[in-house]
């Protein structure tokens, strides 16, 4: 790969639009991937966490974990919620948990060789070590601002 820059003006550049440019593009390809499916990055991660949930969840309980993720607000939540509700994919049980159908099921599964894709096209090149050392260099970042992320 050609780097935009050499090294030495590499380390001037400013992290802020290379950290927009990076989300940017990840989150565009992402969310590229999901419409040819039919569905959106929001209804994606209500799948994930209904299917990962130990015990079932309630919509509160999904909203919480999920509301902050690229500024996507409880009312946006809610409304993907009862999509996945209206596509099958979910039901609510008459104490408000959610589960999986068996639609529902193949679908987060597809999705979820689809998510493995796009993570193996955005690693080539990169090793483990790489991208370990990319992640803890943004939350530390993320420190030094003063910011928050979803894991704080």
């Amino acid at each position: 790969m050609e780097y935009s820059h050499s090294d030495a003006e590499l380390v001037k550049q400013p992290i802020g639009y290379w950290s927009w440019a990076a989300y940017k593009a990840v989150v565009t390809q992402t969310r590229g991937a999901m419409a040819e499916l039919g569905t959106n990055q929001p209804q994606w991660w209500v799948l994930s966490q209904v299917a990962g949930a130990a015990t079932p969840m309630t919509r509160e309980e999904v909203s919480r974990v999920l509301r902050d993720y690229l500024d996507t607000g409880e009312d946006t939540l809610d409304a993907e919620i009862g999509t996945t509700v209206e596509r099958g994919w979910t039901t609510e049980s008459a104490d408000g948990r959610l589960h999986l159908t068996a639609e529902g099921r193949t679908f987060y599964h597809q999705m979820a060789a689809v998510q493995g894709k796009l993570l193996a096209e955005r690693h080539v090149g990169i090793s483990d070590e790489e991208y370990l050392t990319t992640l803890k260099v943004l939350q530390r970042f993320i420190h030094n601002t003063g910011g928050q992320a979803w894991h704080h």
